[in-house]
């Protein structure tokens, strides 16, 4: 790969990255890496570039491009092979239109009738039969199509047609006069019914149709084989074989949502597509957050969650239900603060699906307005899990700084082992915004209370809101359902009756600091002022972020947690513990936190090669494995294993 080109690629500048390729003579690297990014028209063109005309039509018709899969029909026709090669990958996507198209233009009629038909075009299949020598086989797939659909009046003029050219006279008439006046197939009915009743010998019928059809306009021009025209049914996007797409609605670097139709179900769905553009370092550890969001939404089945349709591996992909009422925080930026008792309502909904979650194990970490989406009935639902853990509800985030920082904990933002009472600490800000209208700011006290927003609020309603927003997680309810307890045990007003002069926030600007991220404090030690939270500095190499993308995929509370790849500044970010090396027996809780450290490690691909003494710290939650940028050549998981019992 273009060195160049790799790094725009790394930056997930995909689009960028395909321009250059194909600029520097590569369209089918541009081409994959068009296709990455879900740009399906350049994607095909620069496939064709390639002299890939099969693949070129595929992703054309993933982006329902017509004339982007005209060109790679028209490349395809002079190989059979490709074509039905493509044909056959089309159809098993659903894509049978595009599939047939394939086989036509190959020369293979019989092939593609029968791709036509699995479209729901029986009369093109029709017409294709009838062409190859097969009326027998043209009248059985229109019948059957008529029999599944008695209305499809275009199919009865289609095997109308069919049976007047080949002598079926009375047939032909009992089909087409079930074509009702008013339908638009009419006209063409007629002109086959006029000549099926005229050799029947019925004058009198047959004067009294063409007499309706001038009284039409008519005629309408020579009819094709089939009775219709040769233009082929307009070919939707589909994707999975059964979701037709409608837009691009979200994105970020690791996933797309699309708007779909879900062609079994009948219903709006939205279908998440894991984009990440590979699976090693930040590609994998998305991938991992993206299985995690499946399996907590597998095990949660409640009112109050985004209801999980289907997960599909291929993609992979789930696929949800369409949340037509959008997000709380497009809600919260059209009209500000919010009526209290509707803003209690949102809360204790999501405090009700907290609850359940965290009763089977799940943590959200990363509840906040843009994951709040309202039904078509107004209910509130929580989405997007891809950030929870499941299975331990204190393991802290190694991988990086999880969440939004506005309504992330205090102890989340200094590294602490998250618990449930931190989720509840994001319903709490999420609440005190609903109620002022005051957006935020992580570390800063809020400037204007409830009571101080609203006349019906009181300093109770005050109290209530702080405690579940409490610094100390101590103070905040046990868990969800005290919270949410909390909330509905008072009256909460439901008109917006707000305070004339109370300060208004500022929605949209960002809560970062202008300044650089990084300062010192008076211990000399490194914070970072986004978060609060220590950081220690190791210099970036190759064999550095190899170490570090190991230490992140392993995701264990007893590693040193990588918080950032600061490439600018040549330098990884880990989250500082203890400097002071090891000076008694680690206690038999410590030693499996640490076996458990090292398992994770292993099973990420790496070994740690330095576990001693030196390199092993105590913190306020437990032992942990320091990360060193270097390994011994002669490092192995045996002698990890071994150097940690002898400590």
């Amino acid at each position: 790969m273009d060195a160049d080109v790799a790094e725009l690629v790394r930056q997930e500048r995909l689009l960028e990255a395909a321009a250059l390729a194909a600029a520097r003579g590569d369209p089918a690297h541009a081409s994959r890496l068009y296709e990455r990014a879900c740009e399906w028209s350049r994607a095909s063109a620069a496939a064709l570039a390639a002299g890939e005309a099969g693949r070129a039509l595929e992703l054309a018709a993933q982006g329902d491009d017509e004339a982007a899969g005209e060109a790679a029909i028209a490349a395809i026709g002079a190989s059979p092979r490709v074509a039905e090669a493509c044909a056959a990958a089309l159809s098993r996507k659903g894509l049978d239109g595009w599939a047939a198209r394939a086989l036509e233009a190959a020369g293979n009629a019989r092939e593609a009738a029968r791709a036509y038909e699995r479209a729901g075009d029986a009369v093109r299949a029709g017409g294709l039969l009838e062409a190859a020598g097969d009326p027998a086989g043209a009248a059985r797939v229109l019948e059957a199509a008529l029999r599944r659909s008695p209305s499809a009046w275009g199919v009865a003029v289609a095997l109308g047609g069919l049976l007047v050219r080949f002598g079926k006279h009375e047939a032909a008439v009992r089909t087409l006069q079930r074509v009702p006046a008013r339908a638009r197939e009419r006209r063409r009915a007629l002109v086959h019914l006029a000549g099926a009743l005229a050799h029947l010998g019925l004058a009198r019928a047959a004067e009294d149709a063409q007499a309706e059809l001038a009284t039409i306009g008519g005629a309408e021009g020579p009819a094709s084989a089939a009775g219709e025209s040769p233009q082929p049914a307009p070919v939707k996007a589909r994707i999975f074989g059964r979701y037709d797409l409608v837009r691009e609605v979200a994105s970020s670097p690791s996933a797309r949502v699309l708007e779909c139709v879900d062609v079994v179900r009948g219903e709006r769905v939205a279908v998440k597509v894991f984009a990440a553009w590979d699976t090693h370092g930040t590609g994998r550890d998305a991938l991992a957050r993206f299985e995690r969001e499946v399996r907590a939404m597998r095990s949660l089945d409640h009112a109050n969650v985004v209801p999980l349709r289907a997960y599909l591996p291929e993609g992979p992909a789930i696929v949800l239900g369409w949340m037509v009422g959008g997000t709380l925080e497009r809600l919260l930026a059209t009209t500000g603060a919010l009526a209290p008792a509707r803003a209690v309502e949102i809360a204790a909904a999501v405090l009700d699906a907290l609850g359940e979650a965290h009763r089977l194990g799940i943590l959200h970490r990363d509840v906040k307005p843009a994951n709040v989406l309202f039904d078509e009935a107004g209910g509130a639902r929580l989405s997007d899990f891809g950030v929870a853990h499941l299975g331990d509800l204190s393991t802290t985030a190694t991988a990086g700084v999880f969440g939004t920082l506005a309504y992330m904990s205090p102890e989340q933002r200094a590294g602490r082992p998250a618990t449930a009472r931190s989720d509840v600490f994001a319903v709490g800000t999420m609440l005190r915004e609903m109620l002022t209208g005051e957006r935020p700011s992580p570390g800063e006290a809020p400037r204007v209370s409830p009571s101080a927003a609203h006349r019906e609020l009181t300093t109770t309603h005050d109290a209530v809101v702080a405690r579940l927003a409490a610094t100390a997680p101590e103070d905040r309810p046990t868990d969800a359902f005290e919270a949410r307890h909390a909330l509905l045990a008072l009256h909460w007003p439901s008109t917006v009756d707000t305070v004339a002069g109370r300060p208004r926030a500022e929605r949209g600007s960002s809560a970062h600091p202008d300044a650089g991220r990084l300062a010192q404090d008076v211990n000399g030690e490194v914070l970072d002022a986004w978060t609060g939270r220590r950081v220690e500095l190791a210099p970036l190499t190759e064999s550095t972020l190899a170490r570090a993308r190991a230490f992140a995929r392993a995701d264990h509370a007893g590693l040193q947690p990588v918080l950032r790849v600061d490439r600018a500044a040549g330098s990884i970010w880990l989250g500082a513990v203890s400097r002071l090396p090891l000076g008694r027996p680690l206690a038999p809780a410590e030693r499996a936190t640490l076996e458990g450290a090292l398992a994770a490690l292993h099973g990420a691909g790496a070994v740690h090669g330095r576990v001693d003494a030196a390199h092993v710290a105590l913190g306020e939650s437990g032992a942990v494995l320091r990360f060193d940028g270097e390994t011994d050549s002669t490092s192995s998981v045996d002698r990890d294993r071994l150097a940690l019992s002898r400590i």
